[in-house]
């Protein structure tokens, strides 16, 4: 029996089994480039904790709900010059994380909104950071459906302490006392120790109208706007272009084929 065949139930029994993947392949460059040994180990055990971080990254993008498309790789900066790229640049850093700071992006419907947010949340997985992204409404529904089968607390916490909680389309409707409840919850709790990323269509000033009381609604806010950045997304719809666009080629090609 060889030794590599020896060596693979220790491996597995000390749950080091992905340094199999490859470790044949670095016995052989060892071999040709004449590695040190401790150059062998470590390079070994680095394969070893990039392939976990990358299965943990994977983990972490699934349970997010993130669109895995929607990144700044594949965010066209160039269709809308209104938006300040280097910002988004210095906000990938996810200091604001760290400063426990809210981000606000609002603007009309098509302009770069989600994301633009999702992107900045995949960033925030990339650096380790566990994260929720909902639609505002599909978050709550979420939430009470928990109620069927007494998950309603678990669920909660989850969003209460989340590193990240991204809430996409807020405002587009009017919140029922339960929605109104929960919202304020996790802004209060949140506050100072966890940051959202919030966006809207409705303009930032109608943002206190979505509670039914006036006084659970300022107090809501002055906690949002807390040290919170506040950036507005204009310009031309990239959907609206996109299907205008497509009509434009579909129509080239009638007439191409006639």
């Amino acid at each position: 029996m060889d030794e590599l065949t020896l060596l693979k139930p220790n491996l597995i029994r000390l749950k080091l089994s992905g340094i199999l993947e490859s470790l044949e392949g670095r016995i052989e460059q060892a071999l040709s480039e004449k590695w040190e040994y401790t150059h062998f180990l470590l390079t070994l055990l680095s394969d070893e904790v990039e392939r976990r971080d990358n299965k943990q990254l994977i983990r972490r993008i699934s349970r997010s709900g993130l669109d895995p498309e929607k990144t700044f790789a594949t965010f066209d900066f160039s269709f809308n010059p209104k938006i300040h790229e280097p910002t988004f640049k210095e906000l990938a850093t996810c200091s604001f994380i760290e400063k426990k700071q809210n981000i606000f992006l609002v603007g009309p419907s098509g302009v770069g909104k989600s994301h633009l947010a999702q992107a900045l949340a995949h960033e925030a997985c990339l650096r380790g950071y566990d994260v929720v992204y909902r639609n505002t409404y599909a978050l709550f529904k979420w939430l009470y459906a928990g109620r069927a089968d007494d998950s309603h607390d678990r669920r909660m916490a989850q969003v209460r302490s989340i590193p990240l909680l991204l809430i996409d389309d807020f405002g587009l409707r009017d919140l029922n006392d339960y929605q109104q409840t929960v919202l304020y919850e996790l802004i209060s709790v949140r506050y100072e120790k966890y940051p959202m990323i919030i966006t809207s269509n409705r303009d930032f000033n109608e943002w206190p109208q979505v509670f039914s009381n006036p006084l659970m609604g300022s107090a809501a806010m002055d906690r949002l706007v807390h040290r919170a950045i506040k950036l507005v997304i204009e310009g031309k719809s990239y959907r609206l272009n996109t299907f205008i666009q497509t009509a434009i080629d579909l129509t080239k090609i009638s007439k191409g084929s006639t």
